[in-house]
């Protein structure tokens, strides 16, 4: 049966009479139906009428941009590049692989090593740090970023919750409980807490004068102030606060005996804290210790003889793993990395050559005529 619609209502795109649909009535038709139309809206954005722009590359613009990107990039690379060198970092590997190192009698160490295996690194720096020294402990094959490892630690007996100080989360597992007790801190990270005890000397005369070294403030702000944080109770007696728990099975002490500061102690030991911010690469560093400096008319370290004393504890050799230690300044960019100065160098000089290549090309070429004679 043929059907007969108006032009109009062909244009809209429906007739004015049902059609029918599979599985249902009449689509339109009859009075008070909602018409039904695929037809986007009458609108700047579905039908595509937003004002837009469209850059022309011409010499005119690609040029001065090359040029511009060239100028500006070189001379910020060269700043950053000469702040990084100028900042002072001396490094000393004491893994004791080396049969000439004194530490290589400690090589084998275990966790639990009683007394522990100590070892002195005698050095000389050449030049004097002049501002504020941060001395850092690197390890290198460690991976910390291992997706088991990360998340092996319960964040909510980490913040201080009792419940969980008690019962930890199952993500600890195989490190949430010992004996039948609760493991505080729980998990794989807090387990492998890296423990080497290390101190500065400097030697005058054969004499031996220690260097101070600050063990507060090491720590981010929000780490030691909002995701860590003791149980609830008695902050001065953290023994008791512990009461039920036991230590990590690699630690020598539970960790309400870390230190003997009670602001220092327990979760919210700024060594703890630093180790447990994850590293995302095997070979890292964290900040272990600061130097202040005591006032401006002397270096904070002179340039002269030292000596660092290891409390060699923290076994590496089994995984072929290495141990440092760092003494670093740092600039208003941080700590030594030239490859950022050496990163915009290279992007400043690649523009500034290839804006002089086009430019020769645009000058060699650009006004030719490029019309061709059509024959008759």
């Amino acid at each position: 049966m043929a059907v007969n619609y108006s032009a109009k209502e062909e244009a809209d795109g429906h007739p004015s009479g049902g059609v029918g649909v599979p599985g249902g009535g009449a689509v339109g038709g009859g009075s008070g139906g909602a018409v039904k139309t695929r037809k986007p809206d009458n609108t700047a954005f579905k039908q595509q009428r937003l004002p837009a722009w469209q850059p022309i590359l011409t010499a005119g613009t690609v040029l001065p941009a090359f040029f511009i990107i060239g100028l500006i990039f070189i001379p910020i690379g060269i700043g950053i590049f000469v702040t990084s060198n100028n900042i002072r970092e001396y490094e000393i590997d004491y893994t004791g692989t080396e049969p000439s190192s004194p530490c290589n009698k400690c090589l084998n160490v275990s966790w639990d090593s009683t007394p522990p295996c100590t070892c002195i690194i005698n050095f000389t720096l050449e030049h004097s740090f002049e501002s504020n020294v941060f001395m850092y402990y690197g390890l290198s094959n460690f991976y910390q970023n291992h997706r088991r490892y990360v998340k092996s630690r319960d964040d909510s007996q980490l913040n201080g919750d009792n419940s969980s100080l008690l019962n930890p989360s199952k993500e600890c597992e195989p490190y949430r409980t010992n004996e039948d007790k609760p493991i505080a801190p729980c998990g794989a990270i807090a387990n492998s807490m890296f423990n080497d005890t290390l101190e500065l000397y400097r030697i005058d005369n054969d004499t031996q004068t220690p260097i101070t070294l600050i063990k507060k403030g090491i720590a981010w702000w929000t780490d030691k102030n909002v995701k860590f944080r003791n149980p609830t109770g008695d902050g001065n007696n953290l023994t008791a606060l512990f009461q039920g728990t036991t230590k990590p099975v690699n630690w020598p002490k539970p960790v309400y005996m870390l230190d003997t500061e009670p602001d220092n102690n327990g979760f919210i030991n700024e060594d703890f804290i630093v180790w447990m911010r994850t590293a995302a690469l095997p070979t890292f560093r964290k900040l272990y210790r600061l130097i202040e400096r005591k006032n401006n008319l002397q270096p904070t370290l002179q340039a002269g003889k030292y000596s660092l004393h290891i409390g060699y504890n923290y076994p590496v050799h089994s995984f072929d793993g290495r141990k440092r230690m760092i003494l670093s300044t740092i600039s208003w960019m941080g700590g030594k990395n030239p490859f950022l100065g050496i990163a915009y160098i290279t992007v400043g000089s690649i523009c500034f050559f290839l804006g002089v290549v086009l430019l020769i090309i645009h000058h060699k070429y650009g006004n030719r005529n490029t019309s061709a004679d059509i024959p008759n």
